[in-house]
């Protein structure tokens, strides 16, 4: 496993150097730094637990409970640090698919190998 874990870690450490995980930093940064998306998703927090309290309790949560999270989230979703975070998750998520199809490829190709290898 040791030649493994020393690919993995150079894997992870040229994914962190590409642009789309420093536009990822910065982004979840900028969002942690704005104190109104701090607190507008520290609010959406806490109506989640009172939701899922409910829940788990066998009832339906309050209609209160369920308007104002509906109104949080909408809010949140218009905030444009907010939308940049999302953005740009999505497109390290497409870096992250295009390397786990890479990955795949290549188990499927060393699968198929009849060299073996050992660890």
């Amino acid at each position: 496993m040791g030649e493994i874990d020393e690919r993995a870690r150079e894997l992870g450490n040229a994914l962190a150097r590409t642009d789309e995980y420093r536009v990822l930093r910065q982004a979840i940064d900028a969002a942690d730094k704005d104190r109104e998306l701090v607190e507008l998703r520290n609010r959406i927090r806490e109506l989640e637990t009172e939701i899922e309290t409910s829940i788990r309790a066998g009832r339906e949560p309050d209609e209160d409970i369920t308007k104002g999270y509906t109104e949080l989230t909408e809010e949140l979703q218009t905030k444009s640090r907010f939308q940049r975070l999302i953005s740009a998750q999505a497109n390290f998520e497409k870096v992250m698919f295009k390397v786990n199809e890479t990955v795949t490829k290549g188990i499927e190709e060393g699968g198929d190998s009849r060299i073996i290898l050992s660890s």
